[in-house]
């Protein structure tokens, strides 16, 4: 399975604009810029996105590790928290805090902790964050 998502950008780092996309339309020309990422602006940013993907895969996983041990949530609520910080090299995703509130009646406390333990090393977002990333790329000039 393969899943697309897309950026357009025009300008310059400061003052130019970006839209992001996904295939389903979930985000459909979603404005993205610099002070969305640095300042308090309109808009998304990487970041965000990465932190709402954790947070999604992290749960949907923790769901499925939580069956396995004979247990069902009636509420998962997960915050993702990604840390991005300057360097001498540029700036550098360092962190991501995951914050999990579940409510799972008569949850067995080992079982749970094992599932969570699970679910943070195995969901596939965890796994990207370690991930080769390969790239083509074309100018057009």
């Amino acid at each position: 399975m393969k899943k697309t998502a897309s950026a357009e950008w025009s300008g310059g780092i400061k003052d130019g604009t970006g839209f992001i996309s996904t295939e389903t339309g979930a985000l459909n020309r979603h404005p993205y810029g610099f002070k969305a990422r640095f300042e308090d602006g309109p808009g998304t940013n990487p970041e965000e996105l990465i932190g709402a993907a954790h947070a999604g895969c992290f749960t949907m996983a923790l769901s499925g590790k939580l069956g396995e041990a004979g247990m069902t949530a009636t509420r998962l609520s997960t915050k993702a928290t990604v840390s991005l910080e300057k360097s001498d090299g540029g700036f550098t995703i360092t962190a991501v805090h995951l914050e999990l509130d579940a409510e799972i009646p008569g949850a067995d406390q080992a079982k749970f902790d094992a599932a969570v333990k699970d679910a943070k090393e195995n969901c596939p977002v965890s796994k990207l964050l370690k991930a080769n990333i390969t790239l083509d790329a074309k100018l057009q000039a």
